[in-house]
C-alpha cells in the first residue's frame, strides 16, 4: 500500500461533485501555493497555474486548488466518499491490502489539505486504484490450450455500484482532459484515446516521490485499465506515463 499522491484527486473530485451537484462555476486563482492556518501546500515545482476552472485544475493537477477544495469539503465528507469507494474496507479481490483513510470531522485543516491531494496518512494499493478506474477488473481474460482451443473465458461479475453512470462520465471527462491538456499529454494524439490521472506521492522527508498513473484506453468503449506505480520514480509523467504508454502500445500495435 502506498500514498496515492494526485491520483487521489479522482476521489476528491467525486466528493466535490456529490456535494455541489456540478463542477461548473468553480473558479480558483493559483499562485503556486496556498496557506491555511500556518500550513502551506505548494504546487509541484512551485508552478503558478493562474486562473483555473475545475477541469483545468484537475488537468494541471493543481495542489493549491485541490487543497482549497479539501478544506471546502471537510474531513467527514471526504471520508464518506472514500469509504464509498472501499477505503477502510476489504476489496472484492483476495490477497490485496486494505486501503486506509484516516480523516474525520475532527481532523485539522492541515490534515484535510494534505489528504485532499493524496498525501497525509492515506494508503492505497495499485489494484484498488485500478478498481476505482475501471469498476472490477479481472486478471485473466481467457485460458487457451496449446493447440489454440479456448478452455475457459472469464466473464465480468457485479460486486456493487460504487458510483452512478453520470458520476463515472464526469470523472472520465476530467481524466480525458489530463491527457488532452494536462500532465499526461504524452499519451495524446495516438491511434487510440486515453483518459487518466498522474500522481507524485511523496514518501519521505526529503521529498522523494513514487510515480503514479491510472487510466484506461479507448475512452468511449474502454479496452484496458491500468494502474502503474514506480517506486521512487518521481513524477507520474516522468516514469509511470511512459510505462502506461508501452502497455497501451503493446495491446494496439503488437
Amino acid at each position: 500500500a502506498y500514498p496515492p499522491g494526485s491520483t487521489f484527486k479522482v476521489v476528491t473530485a467525486l466528493d466535490y461533485f456529490r456535494t455541489k451537484g456540478s463542477l461548473e462555476g468553480f473558479s480558483y486563482l493559483c499562485e503556486g501555493s496556498i496557506t491555511r492556518e500556518d500550513h502551506t501546500i505548494r504546487c509541484y515545482g512551485g508552478t503558478v497555474h493562474g486562473q483555473e476552472d475545475f477541469y483545468s485544475a484537475f488537468a494541471n493537477s493543481c495542489n493549491s486548488a485541490f487543497a482549497e477544495i479539501g478544506t471546502m469539503l471537510g474531513g467527514s465528507s471526504l471520508k464518506k466518499t472514500a469509504e464509498n469507494l472501499l477505503f477502510n474496507k476489504s476489496l472484492p479481490l483476495s490477497s490485496y491490502k486494505k486501503s486506509t483513510f484516516t480523516l474525520n470531522g475532527k481532523s485539522s485543516v492541515a490534515e484535510v489539505m494534505q489528504t485532499a491531494i493524496g498525501q497525509g496518512n492515506t494508503l492505497v494499493s495499485p489494484m484498488h486504484m485500478a478498481l476505482i478506474t475501471s469498476a472490477k477488473p479481472y486478471l485473466i481474460d481467457s485460458v487457451v490450450s496449446s493447440d489454440g482451443e479456448t478452455v475457459k473465458t472469464t466473464e465480468p461479475e457485479s460486486y456493487k455500484r460504487l458510483m452512478t453512470t453520470n458520476e463515472a462520465n464526469i470523472l472520465g471527462k476530467l481524466m480525458k482532459g489530463v491527457v488532452e491538456n494536462g500532465t499526461a499529454s504524452a499519451l495524446n494524439g495516438r491511434g487510440y484515446t486515453v483518459a487518466g490521472k498522474t500522481g507524485s506521492a511523496e514518501f519521505d522527508e526529503n521529498g522523494s516521490s513514487h510515480s503514479w498513473f491510472i487510466g484506461y484506453s479507448n475512452v468511449d468503449d474502454p479496452d484496458l485499465a491500468v494502474a502503474v506505480i514506480v517506486e521512487g520514480g518521481g513524477t507520474g509523467s516522468e516514469a509511470a506515463v511512459p510505462i502506461a504508454s508501452q502497455l497501451f502500445n503493446a495491446y494496439y500495435y503488437n
